[in-house]
């Protein structure tokens, strides 16, 4: 064990004595999580959303609006029910959730009177600039049962006979309103007398006040708590902190190709150590100085950007199991290329593929479909969601095993993999 240490204790030393890479190991992580954090902190960025489609109505006019939002293009539905969709919001399955509320086919029959049709939009409180975009299409779709009142003389006359019956009814009109109101609708009663006559549904009676609007929206941010993360930094940190996890795979993977063909390794093996404490050294130095990155700027986050973790040990184990798929892709690196350049340039190809598909370049949530399902592969995905898990998802010990165990057997699998394939010369 003492040879492990002085190998991890000899890597780091010449970690701290190359400036350049120092500087893109622990500064350049920070600025991406700072930039990105400042930078959501008020931007708007419309695109196509995985939400998941609720109907607590059962009529058909619900079936209809959620067949209409499911036909959206901006919008890539499923339907399930309340929980699965409050589930897969929170555990960042989908971007929202829509549920048509009890009452909804009802209401959607009123046009003058009465309350409006209601849903409930459950948004994933990292992102709240889809939520806009979303009531926006709500309330378009939602505005279709104007068009039908207007264009369906059997509904509109139904809604104009219970516009009638509300106006007599009410008895705190002042009598100037009272008048004008009845003046509407007898020009309505023209409109629809001169109208084709066609099927419709009739109306039935809701509020004395009048209602115009075309859909009502209770809009709700999903997490355990109900409570999303404290701000921006709170999802930029972890997605700085994964690019940290990169650099440091970079800069020990070229390493030891460094070491190989400058002969290095072959000396160490005289020293007398085994290949396998020298591996072991190397991959100690890869592991804590990924953990002393995250640590670092964790402790930063919650010093300067009021970054408060839902769970200390949740998240010590978020970053340990990073730290272990990350050694394992270190290791994966070392035995990609024979030189320094050709490491290099296949190692950061290989890094940069991860960090895309996995959402440290192209928000994950702006893929298609396709291109989320095959981010499944990347370690970088399972850290980030790890991280935000224990941060400000609220994930419970047992969600926290799924992309936690993915991360420990990817580094223990590419471990393995690296150490079997490795050469110990330039020649081998």
């Amino acid at each position: 064990m003492k040879e492990i240490l002085a190998l991890t204790v000899k890597d780091l030393r010449l970690l701290l004595r190359d400036k350049a890479g120092f500087f893109f190991t622990f500064f350049f992580p920070l600025i991406i999580a700072v930039f990105f954090g400042t930078i959501f902190s008020g931007s708007d960025h419309p695109y196509s959303v995985p939400v998941t489609l609720v109907d607590e109505d059962g009529s058909g006019e619900s079936k209809a609006f959620l067949d209409s939002l499911a036909a959206a293009p901006i919008m890539q539905a499923t339907i399930g029910t309340r929980q699965q969709a409050v589930q897969s919001v929170r555990l960042g399955r989908s971007t929202a959730y829509i549920i048509v509320k009890p009452g909804f086919g009802e209401a959607s029959k009123h046009a003058f009177w009465g309350p409006p049709p209601s849903v409930e939009l459950g948004i994933d409180p990292a992102r709240r600039a889809d939520a806009a975009m979303l009531e926006g299409v709500l309330m378009e779709l939602g505005s279709k049962r104007f068009e039908r009142v207007f264009t369906d003389q059997a509904m509109g006359r139904a809604n104009l006979e219970d516009a009638r019956q509300y106006l007599r009814a009410s008895t705190g009109l002042p009598p100037a309103l009272r008048s004008d109101l009845g003046g509407l609708f007898d020009a309505l009663d023209h409109f629809y007398s001169a109208m084709p006559e066609s099927s419709g549904a009739a109306g039935a009676k809701g509020s004395v006040a009048p209602s115009l609007q075309p859909i009502e929206i209770a809009r709700t941010e999903v997490s355990v708590r109900r409570a999303g993360p404290a701000n921006a930094y709170a999802i930029t940190f972890p997605q700085g902190i994964v690019w940290g996890f990169i650099g440091v795979t970079a800069a020990f993977g070229i390493s030891i190709i460094t070491e190989r063909t400058g002969g290095t390794l072959l000396r160490l093996q005289v020293a007398p150590l085994s290949r396998g404490q020298i591996l072991a050294g190397k991959a100690l130095a890869t592991f804590l100085t990924a953990v002393a990155l995250a640590v670092g700027l964790f402790a930063l986050a919650f010093v300067v950007f009021h970054v408060r973790p839902g769970s200390f040990a949740k998240l010590g184990l978020a970053i340990g199991s990073s730290g272990v798929a990350f050694v394992g892709l270190m290791m994966l690196l070392s035995v990609l290329g024979r030189t320094e350049q050709s490491a290099s340039g296949i190692g950061w190809a290989v890094l940069l593929v991860f960090s895309m598909l996995g959402g440290g370049m192209v928000p994950y949530l702006f893929m298609p479909a396709w291109m989320r399902t095959l981010s499944n592969v990347s370690p970088v995905k399972w850290s980030i969601l790890a991280m935000e898990g224990a941060v400000w998802r609220g994930f419970s010990a047992s969600e926290m095993l799924l992309p936690c165990g993915i991360l420990v057997a990817v580094g223990v699998v590419l471990f393995s993999v690296g150490v079997r394939v490795f050469a110990w010369s330039s020649q081998g």
